[in-house]
């Protein structure tokens, strides 16, 4: 049986922007974050693991996450909380952030293939730019990561809205049909199909069930993204 293509790639025009997400698909931060957060909320009085960290906020901007939590719990948070926890994450993430295998490789490879690039992120200014220093990538990333904290003060949303792809793709000044995304997140995939662009769902774990039910084409190894470009200049994406 032929493998599905990426849904809106190939079609309506040449393949011309990438636009990767940062924690999970560039940088291994996910659980660092997950465990920052969950002592956060522990010693605010609500006993969480890491895990269930991930399973709840997975994707969110830390603004979406800071309301799912008052809703959940049915209180309202110390005023200071959101922008302390945001130093806590950007603090422990500039000590301990790594890049995921193959990462910096995927980046050259877009370069290679004459692709624009950018990077849109749920994480925070200071976040991003502690964790790209931590891993190295500083100077090769500068001048094209979106960060969420940017469109929220604009009045925008953050994944899983399409705000955030929308402004990379005019910053870059590429129609959406024209783009493609990379994410490992539902928030992130409902982001990109939103913005009416095709997406690629890194499931370096799993079989990527979920990304494919929410329109993502998964992948397992960012070893792989550099046949998938090709193809997607070349028409819609399958692979086996």
């Amino acid at each position: 049986m032929t493998s599905p293509a990426i849904p809106g790639s190939g079609g309506a025009a040449p393949l011309r922007l990438i636009i990767f997400d940062c924690d999970g698909v560039l940088v291994d931060s996910e659980p660092i974050a997950n465990r920052v957060t969950a002592q956060a909320l522990t010693r605010l009085g609500w006993p969480i693991t890491a895990a269930e960290c991930e399973r709840r906020f997975l994707g969110m901007s830390l603004a979406d996450m800071c309301r799912a939590i008052e809703a959940e719990r049915g209180v309202t948070l110390p005023e200071d909380w959101e922008s302390g926890l945001a130093g806590q994450l950007a603090a422990a993430l500039g000590r301990e952030a790594v890049a995921i295998p193959g990462a910096e490789a995927a980046l050259h490879a877009v370069a290679r293939f004459g692709l624009d690039w950018r990077i849109a992120s749920n994480s925070g200014l200071a976040e991003l730019a502690a964790k790209f220093a931590c891993i190295g990538l500083s100077e090769l990333v500068a001048g094209r990561v979106l960060s969420a904290e940017t469109i929220i003060a604009r009045g925008g949303r953050g994944k899983p809205a399409p705000d955030l792809f929308l402004e990379a793709a005019r910053g870059a000044g590429v129609a959406p049909a024209a783009c493609l995304v990379v994410e490992d997140s539902l928030a992130g995939v409902r982001g990109a199909r939103a913005a009416g662009m095709g997406c690629l769902g890194y499931a370096p774990r799993g079989d990527g069930a979920a990304l494919r039910a929410a329109g993502a084409r998964p992948f397992h190894d960012l070893a792989h993204l550099p046949a998938l470009l090709r193809a997607a200049m070349q028409g819609p994406v399958r692979l086996p």
